[in-house]
């Protein structure tokens, strides 16, 4: 007798939690989801009809921050040498005229050494010449010796001057040279004002001409470089405001301007270059080589709208939950919709034979149904 009320008594019990159960999940009936007043309450759901919102109407682009050819600078040297010191590192500030570091060779010498036996020679050669001009014009000497004194010192100022040349170019003083002043090391200076983003170069390394040494760039000339399809492009126009965020970074979205349209269309992609200005502010937390996704707003418009969160996509199509009666609880349908321009907080909504300005629509807790 014991045994039979303890199977009646546990029976009752796991027909109780099934029955409690039951009435927590949501029933799907006849293609409908319905939930009862107190699950609809506790979830915290919201029913509400689409507004009419403004949208921008966007062209997407891709593309890296960068900054213009003039603002970025490869060092090198126009002869090789061993490093002989350096005390900067990547990122690094300098200026422009700034000493970078410092190279030795011995051939810096046989330049110099060149040089002042040839500013020696012109002198003599310079005199050679003005004297047998004065011999010639007094016909005292023959042409033949004129317009030799006049070859070797045209040809030796030549050399004179190229070996100067090479020496400004080194950036040693000439005017050092001809005092003697010899030297077997030369200072590499900042082309111009940046951050170095590229350092090559250690202590006693050799560095030939083909080397790049360092690489700096100016970063308050940080723009964007972005790609429009060829499709888009004649709705691109310069003044437009560009939204773009830097997805591996943040998730911040920033703001640029179209400054530039390209003028031919580059590469099997078939996309236009599109350079964008910055803001300075925005400047301060972004680097070059950034990968950025954009989009560039061609146009604004009113539509239909609906709270993001009440779009389910499923299958790479969209639905909204519409409400089909209240009795009893709350049934929605779920019905496929077509989604149009997207804001940060709404999506638009494009009318159809189901869907209109009076429908009324789970806004809060769709996914708590859909799961």
């Amino acid at each position: 007798m014991k045994k039979i009320l303890y199977i009646t008594a546990l029976s009752l019990v796991l027909f109780s939690c099934k029955e409690s159960k039951t009435e927590e999940v949501e029933q799907k009936d006849n293609g409908l989801i319905t939930v009862t007043s107190a699950q609809f309450q506790s979830s915290g759901m919201e029913i509400a009809s689409p507004t009419e919102q403004d949208f921008d109407v966007t062209v997407k682009a891709s593309g890296k921050i960068d900054v213009p050819p003039q603002n970025r600078a490869k060092v090198n040297t126009f002869m090789g040498g061993y490093v002989k010191s350096t005390t900067l590192l990547v990122g690094n500030k300098v200026t422009k005229g700034q000493a970078l570091l410092t190279l030795q060779n011995t051939e810096f010498l046989d330049i110099q050494k060149d040089y002042m036996e040839v500013a020696e020679q012109l002198n003599f050669l310079k005199s050679e010449y003005d004297r047998q001009k004065t011999l010639y014009d007094e016909k005292i000497t023959s042409q033949k010796n004129y317009l030799k004194a006049e070859s070797d010192y045209k040809r030796a100022k030549a050399m004179h001057q190229s070996l100067r040349a090479k020496l400004v170019l080194l950036n040693i003083n000439p005017k050092n040279v001809e005092k003697g002043n010899l030297t077997s090391t030369i200072t590499i200076f900042s082309p111009i004002t940046g951050d170095i983003v590229i350092m090559n170069a250690n202590v006693g390394m050799y560095v030939a001409p083909s080397d790049v040494i360092l690489e700096i760039v100016d970063t308050d000339h940080l723009h964007l470089e972005l790609a429009v399809f060829e499709k888009d492009i004649l709705n691109v126009k310069i003044g437009q405001k560009i939204l773009f965020k830097v997805p591996e970074a943040t998730k911040d979205v920033f703001n640029a301007e179209v400054h530039l349209v390209g003028k031919s269309i580059e590469g099997n992609d078939r996309t236009i270059n599109i350079h964008g200005h910055l803001d300075d502010m925005i400047k301060q937390k972004l680097l070059t080589g950034m990968f950025v996704e954009a989009e560039i707003i061609i146009d604004s418009k009113k539509g239909l709208a609906v709270p993001s969160e009440a779009v389910l996509t499923e299958n790479n199509k969209n639905f909204v939950l519409l409400l089909e009666n209240e009795k009893n609880g709350y049934s929605f349908k779920k019905v496929s919709v077509t989604v149009g321009e997207k804001s940060e907080k709404f999506i638009e909504i494009l009318p159809n034979t189901i869907i209109n300005a009076s429908s009324r629509i789970l806004t809060k807790g769709v996914f708590d149904l859909a799961n």
